[in-house]
Order: structure tokens, then C-alpha cells, then sequence
């Protein structure tokens, strides 16, 4: 019998990988997505059904698709300036969208599911590195949004049985190393394909936010994680399902933090090209370090990342966003 796992949002950036990923090793994705912001000539490795989350019906006709083992979620606005201007539309998107789709899990006998989540479910930090424990106060409504669906999550496994993953990312980069897929968002707000986009002369130029930080060089320092290691540990967040029932919650990243001008240095030797940049004042709400601690996620789903280096998460970026496939 053929395995099939439900991706939603595997039109868009880590769904997509995601998607490539089940397929290569012999699971058929069905992606479901409404294109809103993914990409329809993202899906290339399973079939594509145009289905809403805030609509039911169209929920009920993609598992018609099926039978699935679990569902994938990635379906969520995350724009953290938007949510503040738009809070109301990300509630509704990101907890009542995921509600509806957890009533139709359960219309269709569907028990699994591995949630994307984020690390701004966490708010300002108050360690150095974030584990799992750490206090879970976001500051923005796309933070609480996610934070509320983790609650769901936990909820539903008591009530009903539901097992659940839910994996909370820092900051996903990187590129399929076939140059298939890559990120494309419009806007882009992600440092490093505006970093490359700065070193192709595309858009507008580069701003760096603030070079007074307590940091080693005064740049904000992040923590970047290959788009395939996050889908290796969705991969094995499945075997985790199979043998464990209940609410389970992972941090994902690579546990080293790298500054803004860390990421330049290694975007300019990947694309042999200087970036130009202008320093702009500190952004509101913008943590001076934010690095994950992965331990429990190493323990627990024996799961480790591959491309820890940065300048082979940028290089494959690189050579993404010089041949942009959409």
C-alpha cells in the first residue's frame, strides 16, 4: 500500500523541501495549498490539490485524496510585522485555519500531525541558548498565534488521542542542493537571500539593523538551520509518532549563533562579489542573540544536522537565487 503523508503549504519554501524529501524516500506527498504565497511550479513531487484551510469543504475533498498517515502543517502567515498591524487576520489564519484543519483530521480518521512552529513562541530570550523550558511569552501576534495551536496540540492529545510533533525553528535557509527548489518569498524579509539579492543587484540596498550590539562584532547574531535538516527532522518526527503517542515539542537549529556581518563576509566568498550595505537603527523588539539549544531534539529523534557549516547553507542559497526556477 502506498504511504501517503498530507503536506500542507507544500507549495512554499520548506514545505516544498519537505515534499522532495518524502518522495525520495518513497512516500507520496500530497501537497495541499491554496498559492497564496507558495508556488505552483514548487510542486514536482506528488500531486496538488487547491484547498483552504478557512474552507472546510475544500478540506474534506483534499483528504478524499488519501488515506494519510499524518499530516505535515506549514499553512501560516509569518510576517511578525504584519501580524502586529494584522493580528486579527493571522488569529484566523494561523489558530482558527488550523482548527478546521484538525476537525477534518478527525472527520477522516487521521491521528498524526507535525506542526511547523517558531522560536517566536518564545519572546525576548532570557538565556543564551533557548532549549524547550525556556519561558514561552511572545511578543508579537504571530508568536502568540503559534503558541495557541501548540496549546491545541497538547489539548487534543489528551482528549482525543491525537499524537503530535511540533517543531519549532530558528531561522530556516539554504536551498536544495540540485538547484530544483529554493526560497522565494515576496516580500522577502529573510536576511540572507536579501544579503545575496544585495550581491546580485537586485532590489533595493541592504540594510543592516543596528551595529551596537552587545555582540562580537555588534550585529545581532542568529542561528541558521539548513531547509533539508528541517526536513530530515520532520522525517523522523514520523517514526517518533509511530512509536509515541501524545504532544511532543523540538527546537531546531544548530545550536551556533552567526552575526549579520558573518553572514556578509560568507555571502560575498560565495558569490565572489561585494555586498554594500547601509546601517539602519536597531529594530524594535529584536533580540541581540538567538540561538537554539537542539539537544532534546538530538536525543530524542536522534536527529542531527548536515550542513551545520554557513558557507554551505549560503552556497547553496546562492546558487538558488542566480537561477531562480520561479
Amino acid at each position: 500500500m502506498t504511504r501517503r503523508v498530507l503536506v500542507c503549504g507544500g507549495a512554499g519554501y520548506i514545505g516544498s523541501h519537505m515534499a522532495k524529501w518524502l518522495a525520495a524516500h518513497g512516500v507520496e506527498p500530497v501537497v495541499l495549498d491554496n498559492l497564496s504565497t507558495g508556488h505552483r511550479e514548487a510542486v514536482r513531487f506528488g500531486p496538488l490539490v487547491e484547498a483552504d484551510l478557512l474552507d472546510p469543504a475544500s478540506l474534506d475533498a483534499a483528504f478524499a485524496a488519501g488515506p494519510f498517515e499524518a499530516v505535515m502543517h506549514f499553512c501560516a502567515r509569518s510576517l511578525v510585522g504584519e501580524s502586529v498591524q494584522q493580528p486579527l487576520t493571522y488569529y484566523q489564519n494561523n489558530v482558527a485555519g488550523t482548527l478546521n484543519l484538525l476537525q477534518a483530521m478527525q472527520r477522516h480518521g487521521v491521528d498524526r500531525i507535525v506542526f511547523s512552529s517558531t522560536a517566536a513562541v518564545f519572546g525576548e530570550p532570557v538565556a543564551a541558548a533557548i532549549d524547550e523550558d525556556h519561558p514561552k511569552t511572545p511578543i508579537n501576534p504571530y508568536g502568540a498565534s503559534k503558541l495557541m495551536v501548540e496549546r491545541m496540540l497538547a489539548d487534543a492529545a489528551q482528549a482525543y488521542g491525537l499524537r503530535s510533533v511540533t517543531l519549532r525553528y530558528f531561522n530556516a535557509a539554504g536551498a536544495s542542493a540540485d538547484g530544483d527548489i529554493g526560497e522565494a518569498h515576496t516580500p522577502e524579509t529573510h536576511l540572507i537571500p536579501n544579503v545575496l539579492r544585495a550581491a546580485l543587484g537586485d532590489g533595493s540596498r541592504l540594510k543592516v539593523f543596528g551595529d551596537d550590539w552587545p555582540t562580537p562584532d555588534g550585529t545581532c547574531v542568529r542561528d541558521y538551520i539548513h531547509v533539508d535538516d528541517l526536513a530530515q527532522a520532520h522525517w523522523l518526527a514520523l517514526d517518533h509518532m509511530a512509536a509515541h503517542g501524545g504532544a511532543h515539542a523540538f527546537n531546531l537549529g544548530n545550536g551556533r549563533g552567526f552575526s549579520v556581518r558573518e553572514v556578509i563576509a560568507a555571502a560575498e566568498a560565495a558569490s565572489g562579489r561585494t555586498v554594500a550595505f547601509d546601517i539602519a537603527p536597531r529594530r524594535a523588539g529584536d533580540p541581540a542573540v538567538l540561538v537554539a539549544a537542539s539537544d532534546r531534539a538530538r536525543e530524542v529523534l536522534g536527529w542531527s544536522p548536515r550542513h551545520a557549516d554557513l558557507a554551505e547553507i549560503i552556497d547553496s542559497a546562492w546558487r538558488w537565487h542566480c537561477r531562480p526556477a520561479f
